[in-house]
């Protein structure tokens, strides 16, 4: 197939060939994002009054209550941002984070101090730390792409739970138009696919996933669609701008940079970073690079100088990697058995009917 990049972002059929382009040479992603645009994303004043009225409606629901909403932290910018935003605007926020045991010290530190500064109420889940380890080393045996598909998973579980507890009805999603709205569909998979999961565990696993505690994708359809638990994304109701973020963080709190999306975890981190573009020739940067052209934050002139800028630090992915073949008792022989296997889709295991029409569903 003859390569191909778009002439307006960076996206490319390298590895995704469900891209697919115009005469113009524009990609169907952000002809996609443009056309969204002004139903998704209000930078302006009708985004001041989404916003003001949002936040009415959910300090109303609070009353009487311990909090008023709930949201993931990660100690990356996003959810990071939303909690100094929501804090900002008086929310009593129940924030949850998953700690799978590889948030960098950058992340642990930008928690610890958000939540000082902001007096946020954190609640942190501790998965199994042998089943989750096997799990994951499941996945990566499995050749998948995914592999961080269990830690979403949880995490999403825990929340749904803790929200249901505490009879809290609004999910603050730090999900947000302006640098993640496109994102590569070709080496992607749903997180929510329980029969997925198991399925790969039940091949490639060596243990029971019973300690843990996962989300259905009927499940969190159920919880929408009833109103028991419904996601807002008030990041799309400001104008949301990745650098501006960061400052104002890092006046507020001391907020360090942590070295780029989603890098505030060592797993994800080589995930994105080495396990994606060695196995798949995926190259995450281009979709959030992509986001940020179509938002007005880079050029795409810049974003292609971005792209030839090496993926990684070669020390700091080997120190990385030795944590996790330590943690997952995976020798040098196997890890270089796995990284040379061929590649396999979540596709080619059991996948839940349901899910995916559910997915289709709420596209």
């Amino acid at each position: 197939m003859e390569y191909k990049r778009c002439n307006r972002c960076v996206m490319d059929n390298e590895s995704d060939n469900t891209i697919v382009f115009d005469e113009n040479g524009f990609c169907n992603y952000c002809t996609n994002m443009l056309s969204e645009k002004d139903k998704i994303y209000f930078p302006n004043e009708i985004g001041k009054a989404k916003l003001n009225n949002l936040i009415d409606m959910i300090k109303e629901e609070g009353q009487n209550k311990e909090f008023d909403c709930i949201m993931g932290i990660s100690g990356g910018l996003d959810s990071s941002y939303l909690a100094y935003l929501g804090y900002n605007l008086g929310l009593r926020i129940l924030a949850v984070h998953i700690d799978d045991g590889y948030d960098t010290q950058i992340s642990k530190s930008n928690i610890e101090k958000l939540t000082k500064a902001t007096g946020l109420n954190l609640k942190t889940i501790y998965p199994d730390q042998h089943q989750y380890d096997a799990l994951t080393h499941a996945y990566m045996k499995a050749g998948v792409p995914g592999l961080a598909i269990p830690q979403d998973n949880i995490l999403l579980a825990f929340l749904h739970d803790t929200a249901h507890k505490y009879g809290l009805k609004y999910f603050l999603s730090g999900g947000n138009f302006a640098l993640e709205f496109i994102l590569q569909r070709g080496n992607g998979y749903n997180s929510m696919d329980l029969v997925n999961i198991k399925d790969i565990n039940k091949r490639f696993g060596n243990e029971k996933i019973d300690k843990l505690k996962f989300m259905t994708s009927y499940k969190k359809y159920l919880s929408m669609k009833t109103g028991r638990l419904v996601e807002y994304r008030p990041l799309n109701y400001i104008d949301y701008n990745r650098d501006r973020a960061f400052k104002e963080l890092n006046d507020f709190c001391g907020f360090e940079y942590y070295g780029g999306k989603h890098q505030e975890n060592i797993f994800t981190s080589f995930l994105q970073l080495y396990w994606l573009p060695k196995k798949f020739k995926v190259d995450k940067r281009k979709s959030h690079l992509s986001s940020m052209i179509i938002s007005g934050q880079i050029s795409r002139e810049n974003a292609l100088e971005e792209l030839k800028r090496p993926l990684y630090d070669e020390t700091l992915m080997s120190e990385y990697i030795e944590i996790i073949k330590k943690r997952l008792n995976i020798s040098d022989e196997e890890f270089r058995a796995i990284m040379d296997a061929d590649t396999r889709q979540h596709e080619d295991f059991k996948t839940d009917r349901v899910a995916m029409l559910i997915r289709k569903m709420l596209k």
